[in-house]
């Protein structure tokens, strides 16, 4: 048996519409998210870099010693651990940054729409 075929319908319970915003509140949100998108961005290069290129270049890096150890020694044994805490850390310190610009602008936002 075919599946019936369903012509274009109305929608029996629409989305809502989005509040107005400003174009202040719009340019807050649009700097906010890119400078989400480039912040994750740069983070997970650095964790590529950490995973992916260390192990690879293990050899040419054999040589280089950090804290008495060779380097792809200590980033196996617990230095990517480590970087990964420092990227976690460095997301949430930068993210609550970029949360408190967005609140000033938002409520500098309401304050210029009270008066």
């Amino acid at each position: 048996m075919a599946a019936p075929n369903h012509t274009a319908r109305q929608n029996i319970n629409p989305l809502p519409e989005p509040p107005p915003v400003s174009i202040a509140m719009a340019r807050a949100h649009r700097r906010y998210w890119r400078f989400n998108l480039w912040l994750i961005a740069a983070l997970m290069a650095i964790g590529f870099v950490v995973s992916f290129v260390v192990p690879v270049a293990a050899g040419q890096l054999a040589g280089v010693r950090f804290a008495g150890f060779s380097l792809p020694f200590y980033m196996g044994a617990q230095g990517a651990i480590l970087v990964y805490l420092v990227l976690i850390a460095v997301y949430i310190v930068l993210m609550q940054r970029a949360d408190r610009v967005l609140q000033a602008a938002r409520e500098a936002d309401i304050a210029s729409g009270e008066s």
